[in-house]
């Protein structure tokens, strides 16, 4: 199974960057070259170029770049047609085949057209072009395919490698999960134990990056367009932005990480993932859209997907429709709000995302499950624990003062904080009058 390891390439030499710049520009002439062949084809009706036709337009050193680099674009290029063409056949008319105009594309290499030496790095440019020699990771031992990526600040080599992925399944359990904004993802299993994975962090980075922009803009709007300072904030702005993406998509890695790796502690072999794509639809008011714009649930799918794969737990999606405001016990419909779900009919009250995840895995499986107590309820930041451990919390200080501590059976708290008591080993759980958002 092959994985991608991110190497990042600080610290290189002026005409370095300048060069692999440059190599970016002639990527993307490229993929221009091979959209312009293709939408000529879709205008006169003739067949569209294949990859053959495609390689034999790029051949020929007409651009500054390998030729098997030149291939690469050209098989991206096609694989981003087929995509399109499978989601036109499926009913989604608003997506396009590729348009427009690329300035700049990422540089890849197949693992043959790599050089490795003692301590660098050789990627080859074409012929009568100097190759480009950048520093080797540690651990890298032999050729491999690679690419470079602008992430928004500095260059980064990602490094495709085999990965052994395990054999047979961990077990025959299933697993549905929610997906969220406040919770990245609750799963409910058929085993009587849940995970809630946090993310609030998520959100907070998310909110931090949309306050940089506002400021930022505010800042420029002041300045004469192409002027020294106006270039200087464009430029900080880009590294600060970049920065909390790659905070963003460390936290979207460990958060699913944690959710497969209490798959396999609870012997999952099946796990249904809920696409809450319907979601969207409702217009909420200006803020709550523009988180729910933001929300990035298919990367949560992709990287779950990935990772069950590895893990040899089956993994698919499907709708999850409906799954948030039903009651578990009795069917009822109700619309959610705050973090607890309690029924007017039943007074059934429980946790609303292990709500919405005991739904899905009715949905998914057609059959019904034992709600988890909380002494089954495992609540984890993505940043917290690195081993998701059964009736404990990576929340041990949740806040005391003058909040009450109560136990859970009785009582109907309108915005709980699970935790462990570090004296009794005990769980509880705090709570306020205060409101919570309602997004899931």
């Amino acid at each position: 199974m092959q994985t991608v390891i991110i190497f990042p390439l600080s610290g290189l030499s002026q005409s370095m960057t300048t060069r692999i710049r440059n190599g970016r520009l002639e990527a993307a002439k490229v993929w221009n070259l091979c959209r312009d062949l293709h939408l000529e084809a879709r205008k006169t009706g003739t067949k569209w170029p294949g990859r053959d036709s495609l390689q034999q337009a790029v051949k020929g050193g007409t651009f500054a770049l390998h030729s098997q680099s030149a291939q690469m674009v050209c098989h991206a290029f096609l694989a981003n047609v087929k995509t399109t063409r499978e989601l036109r056949k499926k009913g989604n008319k608003q997506i396009r085949y590729p348009y427009r105009d690329k300035m700049f594309y990422p540089l890849a290499w197949p693992a043959q057209a790599m050089c490795l030496t003692e301590k660098s790095i050789v990627l080859p440019m074409g012929r009568n072009n100097p190759s480009l020699v950048l520093p080797k990771p540690v651990w890298l031992n032999k050729k491999r395919a690679c690419k470079l990526v602008w992430n928004g600040s500095a260059n980064e080599l990602h490094i495709t490698v085999e990965t052994d992925a395990a054999q047979e399944p961990p077990g025959e359990n299933k697993a549905a999960v929610d997906l969220g904004q406040i919770h990245q993802a609750a799963v409910a299993t058929d085993t009587g134990y849940a995970l809630i994975v946090s993310g609030r962090g998520i959100r907070s980075e998310k909110q931090r990056l949309n306050k940089l922009h506002g400021k930022m803009g505010k800042m420029l709007a002041r300045c004469t367009r192409g002027s020294r300072r106006w270039k200087k904030l464009r430029r900080k702005r880009s590294v600060l932005a970049a920065r909390t993406r790659r905070r963003i998509r460390d936290l979207r890695h460990k958060g699913t990480r944690k959710v497969i790796d209490f798959c396999i502690d609870q012997k999952v072999g099946q796990l249904y993932v809920g696409n809450p794509k319907g979601v969207r639809k409702k217009k909420s008011g200006r803020k709550h859209n523009q988180r729910m714009s933001q929300w990035e649930y298919g990367k949560d799918i992709a990287y779950l997907r990935q990772k069950a794969a590895k893990a040899a737990i089956e993994c698919f999606t499907g709708t999850e429709r409906g799954t948030s405001s039903r009651c578990p016990e009795c069917g009822r419909l109700k619309k959610p709000q705050g973090r607890v779900w309690t029924c007017p009919a039943c007074g059934f009250t429980g946790h609303r995302d292990i709500v919405g995840a005991i739904n899905i895995f009715t949905l998914a499986f057609d059959t019904k499950i034992v709600f988890p107590s909380l002494r089954d309820l495992t609540y984890l930041r993505p940043n917290g624990q690195k081993h998701c451990s059964i009736g404990s919390s990576s929340r041990l200080d949740t806040g005391r003062g003058h909040k009450a501590r109560v136990a859970v059976e009785g009582m109907i708290p309108t915005k709980p904080n699970f935790g462990v008591s570090q004296e009794t080993g005990q769980g509880y759980v705090l709570f306020n009058r205060s409101s919570s958002p309602s997004g899931d």
